[in-house]
């Protein structure tokens, strides 16, 4: 029987589903064969072998079908991507609420779910409608079916059609990036990459943000700066800086011992809809190194930057709960620019309309083979440098 995740394959798939073949500039070759073949040794259920092989060639179908808009028309790779916000922080930290709140002002573009889960649009599409893009409508069905299908995966993580979402998707669909590990056991992948240079990957992000920039500018939108938002930029933040050298970052942070059971609790998830066999002592294990090893590159880069002082704005999540309002005012003042009372309106109607997301399953540390202590360790260092009340008892 055929491997159902041989790199070749998954290739002719995509294209002959999307009838092109040019795959453009950005290199992905390499990154794509390492997964594909960490998923053909990984101990996979069918229903898993489907859904990160579908994953694959969708992310392929994407490629094809944006460089094929690109080659129809090349000012796209003209737009210029000045001066993103950045929120970036360890799952679960606040970066949603912060992204989402500063994205209500439509002085920012942000992608939203609908654009990231079809980033290019079918071929034929006419800028001159004024109809809903159909995307919209294959997006809210997707939530739908991952609400009724998913349920528990939905209220870990949900991911809504009309609001701001991260723009991790484009690194994954680079094949460099964090997101395998987070729903398999791929030792070989996830060993490789971190010794991998992730320049391919953010180059494909700013090519997919122009992209989606010009998309935008068809619909009669100019917003100046974007608003994005990814956990995952924190271990590279140099590359990222690499290719938006004008960027601000709002680094989110919150006590480890909180945020580290939520994020294995969301890979177990992940890995329970992939596999039969999920080992949570190693997914445990595996997201406390994670997390450690991201946080250890993000203190690293930061220390390096020597106007990190002007190019960060350092939250906590207890101070962005209570007061949202005042903290986005924080970056406005960090980045120069006039908080409005039209922006500050749109925020406080985000908050109040805001989707209510349904309670998440009950969770501890040692339901992964955790203890407070062992992550307080580990995170000491960060602890220190961001968070002054570290030391202080956990509120039950």
């Amino acid at each position: 029987m055929d491997d159902p995740f041989r790199a070749t394959g998954l290739a002719i798939a995509a294209q002959r589903k999307e009838d092109l073949d040019d795959w453009g500039p950005v290199p992905f070759e390499e990154p794509l064969g390492v997964l594909a073949e960490s998923y053909s040794s990984a101990d996979l259920n069918d229903i898993g072998v489907h859904i990160l092989r579908s994953g694959l060639v969708h992310s392929l179908r994407m490629r094809l079908r944006a460089q094929e808009w690109i080659r129809r028309h090349p000012e796209i790779t003209d737009e210029v991507i000045v001066a993103p916000i950045v929120v970036v922080g360890m799952m679960r930290s606040g970066t949603t609420l912060l992204q989402r709140l500063l994205a209500a002002d439509d002085h920012f573009h942000c992608a939203y779910g609908w654009e990231v889960v079809e980033v290019a649009p079918r071929l034929d599409y006419d800028w001159s409608a004024h109809d809903d893009d159909p995307r919209i409508a294959i997006s809210e069905k997707r939530e739908a079916t991952s609400r009724e299908l998913a349920p528990v995966l939905f209220s870990i993580h949900p991911m809504y059609a009309r609001e701001p979402e991260e723009e991790i998707v484009f690194l994954s669909d680079a094949f460099l990036s964090h997101v395998p590990e987070s729903g398999a056991h791929v030792p070989r992948y996830r060993a490789w990459i971190d010794e991998q240079d992730f320049t391919p990957a953010y180059a494909y992000l700013h090519r997919m943000l122009q992209f989606l920039q010009w998309q935008k500018r068809q619909r009669g939108l100019t917003a100046g700066r974007w608003v994005l938002k990814s956990p995952a930029h924190l271990g590279y933040l140099d590359t990222l800086r690499a290719h938006f050298p004008d960027l601000h970052l709002v680094h989110m942070h919150r006590d480890p011992r909180e945020t580290i059971p939520s994020g294995a609790s969301l890979n177990a998830t992940l890995h329970a809809m992939h596999s039969d066999k999920v080992d949570l002592g190693r997914v445990g294990a595996q997201w406390l190194q994670r997390m450690g090893w991201t946080n250890d590159r993000a203190m690293a880069s930061r220390a390096g930057w020597s106007d990190e002082v002007q190019r960060c704005t350092d939250i906590e999540f207890t101070d962005a709960v209570a007061d949202p309002i005042g903290q986005a005012a924080r970056v406005y003042q960090a980045i120069g620019a006039t908080f409005s009372s039209e922006a500050e309106s749109a925020m406080r109607r985000w908050l109040a309309e805001r989707p209510r997301e349904p309670a998440r399953p009950p969770y501890s540390a040692e339901d992964f083979g955790l203890s407070d202590a062992q992550i307080g360790e580990r995170f000491a260092d960060y602890n220190s440098r961001f968070r002054a009340a570290a030391n202080t008892p956990r509120r039950m």
